[in-house]
């Protein structure tokens, strides 16, 4: 009985040492993430190896374990930059981005967790100052906000495929030119759209006339037609048509053959 307590320390001790062991090795990635290990006394960060997925994972103690969400994430920039007439213009865009999941090791070699702040910020800044300076202020007002869009998109992207780093979309949330620019450029977006509506007036009221005068031109061609094809046999043939379709009428009437202009006759009827 006196021998227990001396067996059992050791056992104790041993029994600490791997509990503290154990919570320096065990690490656990959340759903989201992913992590790169970093072996102390190996080659350094492992770039060769897929990254550390989600779950719970015993690594030795000496090492490291560095943690990176790979879901998509939002990069939301205020810039101000120039267009290509030199007025300040203030830009809002939001990038949605995400590190090459197989590469993450690469990434945090070569960038390391602040990869936002060296890479991503300086690439989208860079890509929307090159690009707006490419454009009037009526530009960016009007109809070119989505090719404007999509060139900020692409030009960032080349930038950041060479980073380890994902670029999924660029989106342009607002544009805020200088008061007096933006007053210009609706003054003078509604003195075109007044000056396409009274066009479109004209066309219109130009149109109604043509088709005032081909109606009128067609009746008269019908009317000359008529004129010339009418000669006194057809008024006589028409004329003894009408006297047959009178007669046999039940209404009281004399018909005087043969009385009338052209020899036609002459109908009288009760009065």
């Amino acid at each position: 009985m006196e021998k227990l307590p001396k067996v059992a320390l050791p056992l104790i001790i041993a029994a600490i040492i791997l509990v503290i062991v154990l919570a320096k090795s065990a690490v656990t990635i959340d759903s989201g993430e992913a992590g790169v290990l970093f072996k102390t006394f190996g080659d350094g960060v492992v770039t060769d190896e897929p990254p550390m997925g989600e779950g719970f994972h015993i690594v030795a103690p000496w090492n490291k374990v560095f943690v990176y969400e790979v879901r998509q994430q939002e990069l939301f920039e205020k810039m101000k930059v120039l267009s290509s007439n030199g007025l300040e213009i203030q830009i809002d865009a939001s990038a949605w981005y995400e590190p090459v999941y197989n590469d993450l090791g690469n990434l945090h070699q070569s960038l390391g967790q602040n990869y936002l702040q060296r890479v991503i910020q300086p690439a989208i800044r860079s890509a929307a100052r090159s690009v707006i300076g490419r454009y009037t202020p009526d530009d960016l007002y009007s109809t070119k906000r989505d090719a404007i869009q999509v060139e900020i998109y692409e030009e960032t992207k080349k930038i950041l495929d060479k980073q380890y780093v994902q670029l999924n979309e660029v989106l342009v949330r607002d544009v805020t030119l200088p008061p007096t620019i933006k007053d210009a450029i609706e003054r003078k977006l509604k003195q075109e759209q007044e000056s396409l509506e009274y066009e479109f007036r004209l066309v219109t009221a130009a149109k109604e006339a043509e088709k005032v005068i081909i109606e009128a031109q067609g009746k008269a061609d019908a009317n000359r037609i008529l004129s010339a094809s009418l000669n006194d046999k057809i008024l006589q043939d028409k004329g003894i048509e009408a006297t047959i379709k009178l007669s046999e009428s039940p209404n009281s009437k004399v018909i005087v053959i043969g009385s009338g202009d052209s020899g036609l006759p002459i109908i009288l009827g009760d009065q």
